[in-house]
C-alpha cells in the first residue's frame, strides 16, 4: 500500500486538523456521539483517534453492512464494545435492517441525561446526536433512512457535507451530520488493503493483482471453504495466494497466448465477486 500511503501524506494532515477542530467546536450542542463503522472491518473503518476527539461524550458505535458481514464476528464485536462500555448495533443502512432499535437504545444511553432535563423543567428538549465515521460507512445512508426522507446528500467521496446539518428522526431525537473529513489510520498498509477489498479504496490506487493475492491470504487462512465453494479448489495448506489465483484463472479458463493464465482478469473477477457477495458473508478483522 505504499503508493496509497504517499498519496494520503500529501493531503489529509490538514482535513485531519480541520476536521478535529470543527467536531470539538460542535460537541457543546451534543448530547452523545454515533459512529459509522463497516461490521466487516469494524477497526479498519473506525476513526483512531475519535475518542480522543469526542472527550468523554457517550458514544454508540453501529456496524453497518452487516447483511454482508461474517454474523458470529459481529456478535463477538458487539461484546467487545459492551466491555469497553460502548452500545454498538448490527445495521444495515441501506435495508434499514437493526435500525429500530437505534433510537430506543439512545434514551437508553442518555437516560441520565433525561432524568436530569426533567429535573431542570426540560422534559421535553431533544436529544441530540452527532454522528460521524469515514468516507463510504454509509453515514449519509444512515441520516437518511432515519430522517425518513433524502435531505442528507448520499455520495461515495469525501467532503460532500460542508455545514452542520441537523435533523429531526423522532423519539425526541436530532442528528447532527457534521461537516469535515474523518480519516482511517492511514499509517497502517493493512488498513489500507482492508478497505480497497472491500471497495472503499479507488482500485487505480492499487495493482488489481497485488489486492487480490492479499484477498487471497486472508480468505485461503480464514475462509478456505468459501474458496472451495466458489472456485473447486482445495489443498490450500500446499499453495500459495499467487497460485491459488492462477488456479482460478485457470478454473473459469482465463488463458492467454501460450497457454499462462491471465491473472489481471482473474484477479478483477475475485474482487468483483467478493465485493458482490457471491463469496459469502466474510469479515477480515477480530476483536
Amino acid at each position: 500500500m505504499s503508493d496509497f500511503g504517499n498519496q494520503t501524506v500529501q493531503w489529509f494532515p490538514g482535513h485531519m486538523a480541520k476536521t478535529r477542530r470543527l467536531i470539538k467546536e460542535s460537541l457543546s450542542l451534543v448530547d452523545a456521539v454515533t459512529e459509522i463503522t463497516d461490521a466487516r472491518i469494524p477497526s479498519s473503518s473506525a476513526n483512531p483517534e475519535l475518542s480522543e476527539i469526542i472527550a468523554g461524550k457517550p458514544r454508540i458505535v453501529l456496524l453497518n453492512k452487516c447483511d454482508v458481514a461474517d454474523e458470529n464476528a459481529t456478535q463477538l464485536w458487539i461484546k467487545h464494545y459492551k466491555s469497553k462500555g460502548i452500545s454498538a448495533l448490527a445495521v444495515d443502512c441501506r435495508s434499514g435492517k437493526g435500525l429500530n432499535a437505534y433510537l430506543p437504545l439512545v434514551r437508553d444511553v442518555l437516560k441520565d441525561k433525561i432524568e436530569s432535563n426533567a429535573a431542570k423543567g426540560m422534559a421535553g428538549r431533544p436529544l441530540r446526536v452527532m454522528v460521524v465515521g469515514i468516507p463510504n460507512t454509509g453515514k449519509s445512508s444512515f441520516i437518511n433512512r432515519m430522517a425518513g426522507r433524502n435531505r442528507a446528500k448520499v455520495a461515495d467521496r469525501p467532503g460532500v457535507t460542508r455545514q452542520n446539518n441537523w435533523f429531526a428522526v423522532g423519539n425526541g431525537v436530532e442528528l447532527l451530520d457534521t461537516p469535515g473529513v474523518l480519516w482511517p489510520k492511514f499509517d497502517d498498509p493493512t488498513v489500507g488493503d482492508r478497505l480497497a477489498f472491500i471497495g472503499s479504496v479507488k482500485d487505480e490506487i492499487l495493482d488489481s493483482e497485488t489486492l487480490a493475492v492479499r484477498l487471497l491470504e486472508v480468505l485461503c487462512a480464514d475462509y478456505p471453504q468459501r474458496l472451495e465453494q466458489r472456485y473447486s479448489i482445495s489443498d490450500f495448506a500446499s499453495l500459495t495466494a499467487g497460485e491459488v489465483l492462477e488456479m482460478i484463472g485457470k478454473k473459469r479458463g482465463m488463458l492467454i497466448r501460450g497457454g499462462g493464465v491471465d491473472t489481471e482478469r482473474a484477479s478483477n473477477i475475485l474482487l468483483d465477486e467478493y465485493r458482490g457477495g457471491k463469496l459469502g458473508r466474510i469479515t477480515f478483522e477480530r476483536p
